[in-house]
């Protein structure tokens, strides 16, 4: 396995690789247990990020970011879960396919949530945007909770997302093709 070395939000870290395909790897950013690229991830996409009154990620690796976003600006953060809950009434679901999953999986906003969100500025977050599936699955969740989004980001923008203009990122992180 092979490693790729980045800068993000000024903090230096080699990434171990990992096959998609037979003809692809891409480099494994993980937040989970790293609390300085986390807190400085956060900062720093709070300074480019429009205003906003709460952010939302999907489950599991955005939340590091969602939290700690919310914790340095607006306060407020909403998770879209990966299964209902039992504390969940009357949930709105989407479908999502990610790159990095195997199957295809549905997201949740239980009716708490949706009523947290509906009318607010949503600021939609996540550790890496690639194929852009989550994401899109998250502004559905969110438009049809009644959020108003006000921007999308993510620390890492990798292949095709790289270029992209409706997304605020501080780095590109490439596909590795074989």
């Amino acid at each position: 396995m092979g490693t790729y070395k980045i800068t993000i939000a000024g903090h230096e870290r080699e990434l171990e690789l990992f096959p998609v395909s037979d003809k692809l790897d891409i480099a494994a950013f993980i937040m989970f247990g790293d609390v300085e690229i986390t807190e400085a991830s956060a900062k720093e996409l709070l300074k480019v990020c429009p205003e906003h009154d709460v952010v939302v990620t999907a489950e599991a690796k955005g939340i590091p970011l969602c939290y700690e976003m919310a914790r340095q600006g607006c306060k407020n953060y909403v998770v879209a879960r990966k299964g209902v809950k039992v504390y969940m009434r009357n949930p709105i679901e989407v479908n999502v396919k990610s790159i990095t999953t195997e199957n295809e999986q549905k997201l949740y906003l239980g009716e708490g949530d949706a009523n947290f969100i509906k009318g607010k500025r949503v600021l939609i977050v996540d550790d890496v945007v690639s194929t852009g599936q989550s994401l899109e699955a998250i502004e559905e969740l969110v438009t049809k909770a009644g959020g108003n989004i006000v921007g999308k980001a993510a620390v890492l923008a990798e292949g095709d997302a790289r270029g992209r203009k409706d997304i605020i990122y501080l780095e590109e992180l490439p596909l590795f093709f074989k």
